[in-house]
């Protein structure tokens, strides 16, 4: 596989960098060629990443994940380089990028990678789904519900 240049992925200012705050990109049609029979190897790429200073530019890494149409690699070495690609273009506090290959003879394969900045933590993760769980039962166990749409209109 042919080293991808970094460089090629612009980037920009993280317009709130005191905040952890997920972005999730989707590249629905990666493709690559496999490196011993030469036919295309396609894939959904998914990249998760908590920015530090900077952000990638979309067009410019839609141009980078062009470039490795006519490239051969193997699933977990096109995965693992695009993860080192991004953390030397934007030095995200986590980053993960998650490929899921399309099926080659009746084999389908993901490859997930991470890279975690040292030292960073993350928050603990809000369960919503918790809280409005115990809301409902809360409302059920006897305390009456009032719509606040509808309070005061009696």
């Amino acid at each position: 596989m042919k080293k991808t240049a970094a460089a090629k992925l612009a980037t920009f200012a993280n317009p709130s960098p005191a905040r952890d705050y997920l972005v999730r990109i989707e590249i629905p049609e990666f493709t690559c060629l496999c490196p011993i029979t030469g036919q295309p190897d396609f894939g959904r790429f998914v990249l998760e990443f908590v920015p530090d200073r900077r952000n990638v530019e979309l067009k410019s890494l839609k141009l980078y994940v062009y470039a490795f149409r006519d490239q051969g690699a193997f699933h977990e070495a096109v995965t693992n380089r695009v993860l080192d690609d991004l953390v030397a273009a934007i030095a995200p506090r986590f980053l993960r990028v998650t490929a899921l290959w399309n099926v080659r003879g009746g084999i389908y394969t993901s490859v997930v990678a991470e890279h975690r900045k040292k030292g960073w933590k993350p928050l603990p993760a809000v369960d919503l789904r918790a809280l409005a769980g115990a809301a409902a039962r809360r409302d059920t166990a006897g305390t009456p519900f009032v719509d606040p749409a509808t309070a005061g209109s009696a």
